[in-house]
């Protein structure tokens, strides 16, 4: 509280410590929507706090394509983190890229069922994919929206 001010604000110093950071690859676009084929850029790359990710399996960084995980806050041109992992990793409900057997890769919430695999859109107006051979590339574990 400062003397004779109702509401006050005080400019505090930064402090000395610097976030860590990676410079991860871009390496193209998932399909929040209909499956897209995914685009490799080697020269593309974006920096991101260490903190996003765990440090120990392979993160890469793709743009998404679409608007079928709408309700979980994932929009169109929306940047998605990607950790690497195996199929046996993921838990019901976890948003995932999966690579269908088509060679298309998408981005959705992952379910297993007794014969196949539900990918569930976050979008109401949108129906699961079912598919019995699915692979997944990876965990999201981050959405970075650029405004400019």
């Amino acid at each position: 509280k400062f003397d004779g001010v109702i509401r006050g604000i005080e400019v505090v110093d930064r402090p000395s410590v610097e976030l860590a950071s990676l410079e991860l690859p871009i390496l193209g676009y998932i399909a929040a929507g209909r499956p897209i084929e995914p685009l490799t850029d080697p020269n593309a790359t974006m920096r991101v706090s260490s903190s996003m990710v765990s440090g120990k399996k392979r993160a890469f960084v793709l743009q998404v394509k679409g608007d079928s995980m709408i309700e979980e806050g994932i929009f169109d041109h929306d940047f998605v983190l990607i950790e690497e992992c195996e199929i046996g990793a993921v838990k019901d409900g976890d948003i995932v890229v999966a690579l269908l057997e088509n060679g298309l890769a998408t981005l959705k919430r992952f379910f297993r069922e007794r014969t196949r695999v539900r990918l569930e859109p976050a979008n109401s107006s949108m129906s699961p994919i079912f598919a019995i051979n699915v692979k997944v590339q990876g965990k999201c574990v981050g959405v970075i929206r650029k405004y400019a």
